[in-house]
């Protein structure tokens, strides 16, 4: 008697949380180089299928999947997102980086650098804190107090489309940030500059390029 059942393929990465991404990335690189292993490992994790019931699924069927996981995989337009909301509270981007409380820029510039691993729920925890105001599209947020008193836990949950627009807005701003400081003080600083160093030297670009994502993203994206 054959059993029916239903796979549900994600479309985007709104569907795929943190805390799944990175349990997919730590299984892939272990059988890194091995081509069919990883297919079967991504179809398993983001599908919530067993090796069992992929192994009878024809290739028709397989081919399919592998087709529409791999067509937004790779994808890196995903915007910042300004307001997130998990659960009954919503939480605000910090509204002008230029002004950020000097506790925060001194958490921030703990870390040497920007990878997607557990230091970047920390720092999404200083970047996004609980909205205490709006007025139209501007808000007020919480004044920092330290990430070691916010639950960072709660960010694993968080779909990866949030942490991507917010990862790729810091990364790309880095490099714009970069590119800009190298031209004006090209003797005078090291290759690779840490976050502290990008954080000072900033200024006036960082509140402009905050309050213009998209400006980022079109000349870099070119």
């Amino acid at each position: 008697m054959k059993k029916q059942i239903e796979i549900r393929v994600p479309v985007d990465y709104s569907a795929i949380t943190f805390k799944k991404w990175m349990k997919l990335q730590k299984e892939l690189k272990n059988y890194e180089g091995e081509e069919d292993a990883q297919n079967m490992i991504l179809v398993s994790h983001l599908c919530d299928l067993s090796t069992d019931v992929i192994m009878k699924l024809d290739e028709g069927t397989l081919s399919k999947i592998k087709q529409d996981l791999y067509s937004f995989l790779n994808t890196t337009d995903y915007k910042l997102q300004r307001i997130v909301k998990i659960g009954d509270v919503e939480y605000g981007f910090e509204p002008n980086l230029s002004k950020m409380a000097y506790g925060a820029y001194l958490d921030i510039s703990k870390f040497k650098d920007i990878q997607m691993n557990d230091d970047w729920l920390s720092i999404m925890q200083i970047l996004y804190r609980p909205i205490t105001k709006t007025r139209g599209a501007l808000y007020e947020i919480a004044p920092y107090t330290g990430w070691e008193e916010w639950n960072k836990e709660m960010w694993e949950e968080v779909s990866m489309n949030v942490h991507f627009g917010g990862f790729f807005f810091f990364t790309r701003l880095y490099k714009t940030l970069l590119k800009s400081i190298l031209n004006s003080t090209m003797n005078q600083m090291e290759t690779y500059p840490s976050i502290k160093s990008i954080l000072e030297e900033s200024g006036e670009i960082i509140h402009q390029l905050s309050n213009s994502p998209e400006t980022i993203y079109s000349s870099l994206m070119k």
